[in-house]
C-alpha cells in the first residue's frame, strides 16, 4: 500500500510538472558529497544551458563550466540532462590543479514555486591533483531568475487563430489597400 502511494504521488506531480514555467536562468545552492557551492544556469539554446558550479570543500575549492543537453522525461517540467565540461581549482596540500567533467542527472521545474529541484552524479578527471579522478554527485535547489516568455495563443471567434494569420491577414489588407499619391512641396 505503501508504495502504491508513494508512485501515485509521484505521477501527480510530474503530471502537474508538464505545466509548470520555463526558464532561461535559474541560481541556486548545490550539495555535493564533499562540498558545498552556488550554481547558475543560463539556458543558450532550446534545450542546451550553460552551468557555472563554484564549489568549495574542506582541502580544495574549484570552479565548473558545463554545457548541457536537456531531454523531456515526462511533460517538460521532468527531465533528464547529459553534459560536458572542465574544471579548475585549488588543493591546500598541493596548489593548483585542473580538469574535465562529466555530468548526468535528472531535474523537475516545481509547477506552483519558481523552484527548479535537480539530481546528478558528475565524474571527473583531474591533472597535478592528488587524486586523479573523481566520483562526485549532488543535489541543487535553484530559484528561477528569469521565465522563459510564453507566445499566448488566441482561439475563438474574436482571437481569430494564431499570430501568423493576424500578420497574413494584415499583409492582405495592405496590399489592397491603395495608396493615394503623395503631393511633393515642388514639382518640377
Amino acid at each position: 500500500m505503501k508504495k502504491n502511494t508513494i508512485l501515485l504521488f509521484l505521477l501527480l506531480l510530474t503530471s502537474f510538472s508538464a505545466f509548470a514555467q520555463k526558464y532561461r536562468t535559474n541560481i541556486g545552492a548545490r550539495l555535493g558529497r564533499n562540498d558545498f557551492g552556488v550554481s547558475l544556469q543560463q539556458k543558450i539554446l532550446e534545450e542546451v544551458t550553460l552551468e557555472g558550479i563554484a564549489g568549495v570543500g574542506s582541502r580544495e575549492a574549484d570552479f565548473t563550466l558545463l554545457v548541457e543537453k536537456h531531454y523531456p522525461l515526462i511533460g517538460k517540467g521532468f527531465n533528464y540532462y547529459i553534459g560536458a565540461g572542465a574544471h579548475v581549482g585549488t588543493v591546500k596540500e598541493y596548489g593548483g590543479f585542473y580538469g574535465a567533467d562529466v555530468i548526468l542527472g535528472t531535474e523537475l521545474k516545481l509547477p506552483i514555486f519558481p523552484l527548479v529541484i535537480s539530481l546528478d552524479i558528475k565524474p571527473a578527471i583531474h591533472a597535478s591533483h592528488s587524486d586523479w579522478f573523481a566520483f562526485d554527485g549532488g543535489f541543487t535547489l535553484r530559484y528561477i531568475l528569469v521565465k522563459e516568455k510564453v507566445e499566448k495563443k488566441r482561439f475563438g471567434i474574436f482571437g481569430g487563430g494564431n499570430r501568423n494569420d493576424d500578420n497574413d491577414r494584415n499583409r492582405r489588407n495592405k496590399k489592397n489597400k491603395k495608396e493615394a499619391p503623395k503631393r511633393r512641396l515642388f514639382e518640377f
